[in-house]
């Protein structure tokens, strides 16, 4: 039951997600942002073969039959990248760096778009502007006199197209490095990592046709109403025609219990919902693969396997079987909060269901061993035959719209053979072979002092990594730091030597070359790549593309470069001509992506051929069933970080979290109610979170705890905030990724 204890900014949202709420929301961020004028044809124009991709979540397009393809978020997303306000020269002028620093993570973004170029100048500690030519024959300096290319990071967000990241990795790679941190690493390198080695592939195997033959969905770790929110229509429709959806999510969030379609007359006329989860269990923070181990031991028990797949398509079996017989129920239990006769009633529901797509998100990534939990998910779905035929597969949750493409044309810090000798045989350089960086090695070897140059397309880096004490002043070492992006966010006000602003057009806007207006292509978490193309005038004559900005930096750093950089921007087609010659899975690229909808690249799992070492798919065992470290006395608690409804990774669209029922602040953890009595405290005490591993003390203060429906033993509290509780060297040993989802805390009432 809800506390009678008022507590400032936070009471109970009794709605449904999706609905009015989300037009009276959308409403507000068009408002507050646009030109009335400009935003029906701009939102319009969202997701549509002619127009533009949102610069938001990376949930594929279907059809483009009604009149609108955006949802709440994604029209926040646009709505903020095409705003009215700008940040000029003028504005630069007025606020020292030091004041800026002050400012909180919205208010910076929120004052808009960037319009020049802008270098920073010590003596008044402001950015001041610059000329394009000179801020690239500086970077280029820099680089050059640099003593190893290895001393230089090229950091890639999930917002560049394929081309602008294509020609990113070209320009390192002739530079003479791969260090390539990306945001990626950060979210779903688990999946990277972790599926090649099950299925042959890192990337998911379901398209938007699965989801209307599939007859069950077990979604774990995730909320979609909120950070992939195009697919609560999917879930919508899923729903409606009567195919189960089971739920294993820590936190009850609302837009898995029950969904309004704001593009349903009926439901919107008649205040109605329709609910999604159809079970809804709260697993324990950490406790995915212990369920997942409980059900595929169940699944064992009834003897509910495809012996005939399993037979021709897998290797392990047995290995894996011995393991689940092994493991017994208590730990089981114990791990996942879930008692046995729910695991086994899962079970029992999956062994009914032909055709089952599970889908996942960073609440099984991000932990101390997310990789093998993503190994137990292909796991689970082998042992039916889950692959390969309609309606089923598995489902990676990509968080941002093309971090998945610009993995797929070369953003990699492990590179295979197979594209190095495609760059050397088409450009005639021999590219770098040493593995490089991802993003945790990256900052560990600029708190080193060994990285001096840092190169970011896109993104807030610093504020994204955990541990922001270490990586804000990591960032003040630096010799040079570039930053390629649309707004102003902290990243850009951690000062080392030298520091340049390069604003770049956004996805919204006309993007015109020599050749005339070009398009971009991006890649959706369904493996669909399609055009991109803006339509409103920049927000600055002095903008330019993110492939301009990319090849004037490669021709001021290496003038005897043997990459044609300025043709290459002049006609984007030739671009894609690269790409194709060296992936030969775009074969035929421009052509196709002129057809709506673009193409779909291959995956070999969905034709049941496997591209692992045994031929086969694996079955991988996770020795025991704990991810993370155990809690104990000193640590009762596994904290998650979450993203509020008004945010998008690190961009902060307002300070409301409307479906959790928090207005205007963001300084709170989520407890259960039971735990909160155990602790001595109530439903909106102050409180401090301290995070107890071998690392140094690491403490949050002046928190307010919330009571929450969150599984007992687990707390949650919003990232980026949470961040200072996550050591940088504490990660998943095989994807690199930070495990934000797993730190063992105690909290404790604040000293008056």
């Amino acid at each position: 039951m809800p506390s009678k204890r008022s507590v400032p900014g936070v009471k109970p949202y009794n709605s449904a997600a999706g609905g009015w709420g989300a037009l009276r929301a959308t409403a507000i961020a068009v408002r507050e942002q646009m030109e009335l004028s400009e935003a029906p044809l701009l939102l319009y124009r969202t997701n549509k073969p002619a127009g533009f991709d949102c610069p938001g979540c990376a949930w594929p397009d279907k059809a483009h039959t009604s009149t609108f393809q955006f949802c709440e978020n994604g029209a926040k997303a646009v709505t903020w990248e095409a705003t009215k306000k700008r940040v000029t020269p003028e504005f630069f002028g007025r606020h020292t760096v030091a004041e800026l620093l002050g400012w909180t993570d919205h208010d910076l973004e929120d004052e808009g778009r960037l319009t020049h170029p802008m270098a920073y100048d010590a003596a008044s500690d402001t950015y001041q502007p610059v000329e394009w030519d000179e801020a690239f024959a500086r970077i280029g300096a820099v680089l050059r006199a640099l003593p190893s290319a290895n001393a230089a990071e090229f950091y890639t967000s999930g917002r560049a197209s394929n081309e602008a990241a294509f020609l990113y990795q070209l320009f390192a790679r002739e530079y003479g490095t791969n260090n390539f941190p990306d945001c990626s690493n950060m979210c779903h390198e688990a999946t990277s990592q972790g599926l090649p080695k099950s299925i042959g592939i890192g990337k998911g195997t379901v398209s938007l046709d699965d989801f209307d033959h599939c007859e069950m969905i077990i979604a774990i770790g995730h909320n979609p109403g909120t950070n992939h929110p195009r697919m609560m229509g999917t879930l919508h429709e899923v729903s409606r025609r009567g195919v189960p959806i089971i739920v294993f999510n820590p936190l009850k969030e609302r837009a898995l219990e029950r969904f309004t379609d704001p593009q349903n007359p009926v439901e919107m006329a008649s205040m109605g919902s329709t609910p999604i989860a159809s079970s809804y269990y709260q697993v324990k923070v950490g406790g995915d693969a212990a369920a997942l181990k409980g059900i595929c031991k169940a699944l064992l028990a009834l003897n509910a396997l495809d012996h005939g797949f399993i037979a021709e398509h897998t290797n392990g079996f047995a290995a894996f079987a011995a393991d689940l017989a092994a493991t017994g129920w208590a730990e089981i239990e114990a791990a996942s909060g879930l008692g046995r006769a729910a695991l086994e009633s899962v079970a029992a529901a999956y062994a009914k269901s032909n055709a089952t797509i599970v889908s996942y998100g960073m609440g099984v990534t991000q932990h101390s061993k997310g990789t093998a939990t993503v190994q137990q998910i292909a796991n689970l779905l082998l042992l039916r035959g889950n692959f390969g035929k309609p309606g089923a597969g598995i489902c990676p949750l990509r968080g941002h719209s093309n971090v998945q493409g610009d993995r797929t044309v070369g953003i990699n810090e492990k590179p295979g053979d197979a594209l190095l000798e495609g760059i050397e045989k088409r450009f005639g350089f021999a590219p770098p072979r040493a593995h490089g960086h991802d993003a945790v090695a990256a900052m560990q070897a600029i708190v080193a002092g060994e990285s001096k140059v840092l190169v970011a397309l896109g993104g807030n880096l610093a504020v994204a990594m955990p541990d922001p004490e270490q990586c804000f002043a990591a960032m003040r070492k630096l010799d040079l730091a570039v930053h390629i992006a649309t707004k102003l966010n902290r990243s850009h006000l951690l000062i080392g030597k030298e520091s340049i602003l390069l604003p770049c057009l956004g996805r919204t806007e006309l993007d015109v070359q020599a050749t005339g207006v070009q398009s971009i292509t991006v890649e959706d978490s369904m493996t669909m790549v399609h055009a991109s193309a803006g339509k409103l005038p920049p927000a600055s004559e002095h903008l330019r593309s993110e492939p301009a900005i990319v090849a004037g930096m490669a021709k001021a750093t290496l003038p005897g470069s043997k990459v044609d950089w300025a043709g290459l921007v002049a006609d984007y087609d030739l671009i894609r001509n690269d790409i194709e010659a060296v992936f030969p899975d775009f074969k035929d690229y421009n052509e196709r992506i002129r057809v709506p909808g673009g193409f779909r690249l291959p995956l070999p799992p969905t034709e049941r051929v496997w591209k692992t070492d045994s031929g086969k798919a694996e079955f991988l065992v996770l020795a025991g069933v704990e991810i993370d470290p155990p809690v104990s006395a000193a640590a009762p608690f596994r904290l998650t970080t979450i993203r509020s409804h008004d945010q998008y990774n690190t961009t902060i669209y307002g300070l409301d979290d409307r479906y959790r029922g928090v207005f205007g602040r963001r300084d709170v953890v989520f407890m259960n109610r039971d735990d909160l009595a155990a602790q001595g405290l109530e439903h909106g005490d102050v409180v401090d979170i301290e995070a107890v591993l071998p690392q140094t003390a690491r403490r949050l203060s002046g928190f307010t705890v919330i009571a929450y429906d969150i599984a007992a033993g687990s707390v949650a509290a919003y990232y980026p905030e949470a961040n200072v509780l996550v050591p940088l060297d504490y990660f998943d040993a095989q994807s690199g990724t930070p495990s934000y989802k797993s730190v063992p805390v105690k909290i404790s009432r604040a000293a008056a």
